[in-house]
């Protein structure tokens, strides 16, 4: 059985290992590839100042994560808060792909960002993966893929309605 839960600083080797299987396929990077010691050190900072959430999805190991960074801009007309967020390193391995573990990780960001206050997310993705972030509620922007949360409210609002789905308990929403 799959649970997905926050991480900690217990977690890092967990992410860690993610991340570089995230890496190594996505870039192709030679199989003994190991990251160094500063990136190692400058990532395990970044992940304790609390600028971001990071879920981790395990079945008995970890076999899935998912992280967004928080971040200020200058508060502005379509989003006045001005707290916006980028989501990265959205990996799953292989054996568990196409089952809905993306979608849920992506979810529980989306709300834990609501959350927080942020009112635009972007990221980047690969041509193979940017139907999974369309199905979500992202759009292809001139230099990435962006969610604005509050359009994507509303598009999980009718979704539920439709399906009577209510993520992330539910991995039957994978329309």
């Amino acid at each position: 059985m799959i649970t997905i839960k926050k991480a900690t600083d217990k977690n890092l080797e967990d992410l860690m290992t993610l991340r570089l299987e995230l890496n190594k396929e996505l870039h192709g990077l030679p199989e003994d590839y190991t990251f160094g010691k500063g990136f190692l050190q400058d990532t395990e900072q970044f992940f304790l100042s609390g600028s971001q959430t990071t879920y981790l999805a395990y079945d008995g190991a970890a076999v899935g994560c998912a992280t967004i960074c928080y971040y200020d801009v200058m508060p502005g007309f379509r989003h006045p808060s001005g707290k916006q967020a980028v989501i990265m390193n959205v990996y799953t391995r292989k054996a568990y792909r196409r089952q809905g573990l993306a979608s849920t990780l992506l979810y529980m960001l989306v709300d834990e960002a609501k959350e927080k206050g942020v009112t635009k997310i972007v990221l980047d993705a690969s041509e193979e993966v940017k139907s999974l972030y369309y199905k979500n509620g992202f759009t292809q922007a001139a230099t990435a893929m962006e969610m604005d949360i509050n359009h994507m409210l509303q598009l999980n609002i009718r979704r539920a309605e439709r399906t009577n789905c209510q993520p992330p308990s539910c991995h039957n929403c994978s329309e």
